[in-house]
């Protein structure tokens, strides 16, 4: 019986970014396929009460930049805890992703080189030009994808995913979902991975 994982992401998310390999090496293993969910946490925010970063409480910022730090080095990954484009709106490049996905091409891969230009790259993934040449570093013709993201369909995608994660109670970034079951947060991996092997939590 196939295996698939539906991945709740937000480009804009470090937490997403710290995950974001481990989380595909891990599908790969258990032989999963993933369904790729970019969406807008601005609006799923508000109704799960959550809050974007800047309007949280000060200890809860600093925490925030511990736990990064902590993560960083722990897994060994390049991590800019204060990034020279953030906050910055990551709506466009999920857009991308959702086309190319769309197309079949590796949304995946995508997705995986984005987050990494906005957290250790200091890229500005609200530029059209950047996204252009993320897309053609992944051997994807970046021009095509960036006019594929701009149609209606996509941003109809792109909403209706969003709308999904509402009605799936998805509250924060990144969100796996296998079967029934919700793991929230790049720290609950290796209980996603156990319930793929069939291991119970």
């Amino acid at each position: 019986m196939s295996i698939n994982i539906d991945y709740f992401l937000s480009h804009a998310s470090p937490w997403t970014y710290l995950g974001s390999v481990r989380f595909h090496d891990i599908a790969k293993r258990a032989g999963a396929s993933i369904t790729y969910r970019p969406v807008s946490y601005g609006k799923i925010f508000p109704i799960s009460g959550g809050l974007p970063v800047g309007k949280r409480a000060p200890q809860r910022q600093r925490y925030r930049f511990a736990e990064l730090a902590r993560w960083r080095d722990y897994l060994n990954v390049p991590l800019n805890l204060e990034p020279k484009f953030f906050p910055v709106s990551d709506q466009a490049a999920s857009h991308m992703v959702v086309a190319a996905d769309r197309q079949g091409l590796d949304a995946g891969q995508l997705s995986n080189a984005i987050l990494r230009a906005v957290w250790a790259e200091d890229r500005n993934i609200a530029d059209d030009n950047t996204l252009i040449a993320i897309a053609n570093e992944q051997g994807i013709d970046g021009d095509a994808l960036l006019a594929a993201s701009k149609t209606e369909e996509t941003s109809g995608l792109f909403d209706t995913y969003t709308q999904e994660a509402i009605d799936r109670n998805v509250f924060g970034a990144p969100t796996y979902i296998l079967g029934d079951d919700m793991f929230w947060g790049q720290d609950r991996l290796e209980f996603l991975e156990r319930a793929l092997s069939g291991n119970t939590c």
